[in-house]
């Protein structure tokens, strides 16, 4: 099992920082960040925060941590380092993979997105019908939130383009079958888009096997500074037109970043390489690749997140006052740790600030997928209570959570 103590010692901000007592679950807006992150990070801005990649010391070492971060990534999601791009955000990042697809768009091309997603996943894909592209959509089941792999199949066909779709939505929470909708978009000879921001603290992904031609999410949501990470098949990269400055045009990590990279956080990704081999040394025994090695913490990510969604859930489910989004259970690994929910009883602002008071940080509103909240009927000026747990919290930490929600409702 995950050794909760040994991972919150990592964390400052769990253990010595100012708000060090805050139950921290609105880790879906953005995550804590460990020790070994920390200290890249601070070591690249107190050291050598200069131009990388020129001929003196301070620069040569700048450019050391900057390929190491990238060289991180890399591993992690089973990448080859020159097919990965980190720029500001994923919302950036996207809007800027559209600008580079639009040049190839034909009148009559289809794009089909989600009314599930994250809007930064569905506002620029829409935006194409300005180069004559028809978009169409692929709903949710409005009492679920849920989206059914099988409805896939009638908006598919011989002009589709392209299908970008969320990993697991922000608020609904479950896993989307990938592979499955992969393997549909590419018997149409069609490209897709994943966006991993909901997904990446929860689950690792093997770009290379998932089907995917475009994978994107953010650092800040994975236990490290903000940025966002782009990965692109190469046959796919090579479709694009590049983005940045015309003489970086065949530079891997900057033809499609027109704001240029953000050194130091690039550097402190390299802290994650550190963070896996701490985790992985507390708890197992042996020589693994980085990638091999955060798989198997991944695996106790998941089991210790799965019991803590479940019993929230099962609280949840308990009252007949509250309406969970989504799945309604944690079991078979198909839900992330992040729970939604409305109640008769009060307005979803009034949950959340009532919680604050009692020192737990959650969140509440359409978290930028205001048209997936829009779909299950839920006013949007309010919208969901949303507790996201990911494996720094506790059992502690739900068990009082239970007893404040039920104080409050």
């Amino acid at each position: 099992m995950l050794d909760v103590d040994y991972v919150r010692s990592l964390y400052p901000a769990l253990t010595t920082g100012e708000y060090a007592g805050e139950v921290l679950f609105e880790n879906a807006g953005g995550s804590a960040i460990p020790a070994p992150v920390l200290d890249a990070f601070v070591d690249f801005l107190s050291h050598y925060k200069v131009q990388p990649y020129a001929s003196y010391a301070p620069s040569r070492r700048a450019g050391e941590a900057m390929d190491r971060g990238y060289r991180t990534i890399a591993e992690l999601i089973n990448a080859d380092v020159d097919e990965i791009t980190i720029g500001p955000s994923t919302t950036i990042n996207t809007y800027v993979l559209s600008h580079a697809l639009a040049a190839s768009i034909r009148p009559g091309d289809e794009i089909v997105v989600t009314n599930q997603d994250h809007e930064a996943n569905i506002g620029s894909w829409r935006r194409l019908v300005e180069a004559g592209a028809v978009v169409r959509e692929w709903r949710v089941d409005p009492a679920s939130g849920e989206l059914a792999v099988d409805d896939l199949d009638a908006l598919l066909g011989e002009r589709t383009r392209l299908v970008c779709f969320t990993l697991c939505s922000n608020i609904v929470g479950s896993f989307q079958d990938v592979a499955a909708i992969t393997a549909r978009v590419r018997e149409v000879g069609a490209m897709s888009v994943g966006d991993g921001v909901s997904f990446a603290p929860h689950r690792l992904v093997d770009v290379a096997a998932s089907g995917l031609d475009f994978y994107l999410f953010s650092t800040y949501k994975t236990f490290a500074p903000h940025a966002g990470v782009m990965w692109g098949r190469r046959e796919c990269l090579d479709r694009l037109e590049p983005q940045g400055h015309y003489f970086n045009r065949d530079l891997p990590h900057y033809r499609l970043n027109p704001a240029g990279p953000l050194h130091a956080e690039i550097g402190a990704l390299g802290g994650l390489a550190d963070y896996f081999d701490r985790l992985y040394g507390h708890h197992f025994t042996g020589a693994a690749t980085l990638r091999d090695k955060a798989a198997a913490v991944y695996d106790l990510f998941a089991a210790h997140e799965g019991r803590l969604a479940a019993r929230l859930l099962d609280y949840l489910g308990g009252r007949d006052d509250v309406r969970i989004i989504g799945r309604r259970d944690a079991g078979g690994g198909k839900r992330a740790a992040t729970v939604a929910f409305t109640s008769n009883a009060r307005p979803s602002r009034d949950i959340a600030v009532k919680l604050a008071e009692r020192g737990f940080g959650v969140g509440s509103g359409h978290f930028y997928a205001r048209r997936l909240v829009e779909a299950l009927g839920i006013d949007p000026a309010d919208g969901v209570v949303r507790i996201s747990m990911v494996h720094y919290n506790t059992d502690d930490e739900v068990e009082r959570l239970v007893a404040a929600l039920d104080e409050i409702l």
